[in-house]
């Protein structure tokens, strides 16, 4: 099935009543449905557009109205991120550098590799705990880590942190404040707050660059 532009938009915009929609279409395979969404999000660079952060805030409130249950929740996706990280390292290391030259594609556009990069040349080991918390860059942090060879044990360590860090602030978040009537009455507000938010640090890094080169 192919979806226009508005669709997706619409998706990311309604993604609870969404996956209400799945709930009651599949029932305890939602888990697995959801687990998938979010290895694919953080271990495979060309699903890096899927949602993550408003995905799991989004299931932290449905737990809250008992249609899943948070610690299931918290346990499947903690290991769905941090296994999804470890796949991505290891893919780094074995085919990252032929990719590193790889022209643009459809799929691919080597500007996010090379901002991972730099955000993993700045902040060392724990660009793999801090990198979680913004799109697009958390899904290439670890396949650069894995092509700049870092230690597998030190890499797991960070991953995990981050990993069962990223889990749990999303989902209790939604759990504990996704059914304030405002945020429920305001859900498409609250997932475009949700994105803005997560992605403020790339501008944030952005501006900064062209004030330096402008000073230089």
């Amino acid at each position: 099935m192919d979806f226009t532009i508005t669709q997706i938009i619409d998706i990311f915009l309604h993604l609870d009543y969404y996956i209400g929609y799945i709930i009651n279409l599949f029932g305890i395979w939602t888990y697995a449905i959801l687990f998938t969404a979010i290895f694919a999000e953080t271990g495979l660079i060309v699903f890096f557009f899927l949602p993550g952060d408003s995905l799991i805030f989004i299931m932290g409130t449905l737990s809250a109205t008992g249609k899943l249950n948070l610690i299931t929740i918290i346990i499947l996706l903690s290991i769905a991120a941090v296994l999804g990280n470890t796949v991505n390292y290891h893919i780094g290391k074995f085919v990252g550098p032929k990719i590193f030259k790889k022209e643009d594609s459809k799929l691919f556009n080597r500007k996010h590799l090379i901002e991972a990069h730099e955000f993993y040349e700045k902040y060392g080991a724990k660009a793999i705990i801090l990198a979680r918390f913004i799109p697009v860059i958390r899904v290439f942090a670890p396949f650069v880590a894995g092509i700049g060879l870092m230690p597998f044990k030190k890499f797991l360590l960070y991953s995990t942190i981050g990993g069962v860090g990223w889990v749990l602030l999303f989902s209790c978040s939604g759990y504990f404040f996704g059914n304030i009537p405002f945020v429920r009455d305001n859900f498409s507000i609250v997932v475009i707050a949700i994105i803005i938010i997560s992605i403020l640090p790339i501008f944030a890094n952005e501006l900064m660059k062209k004030s330096k080169k402008k000073e230089k």
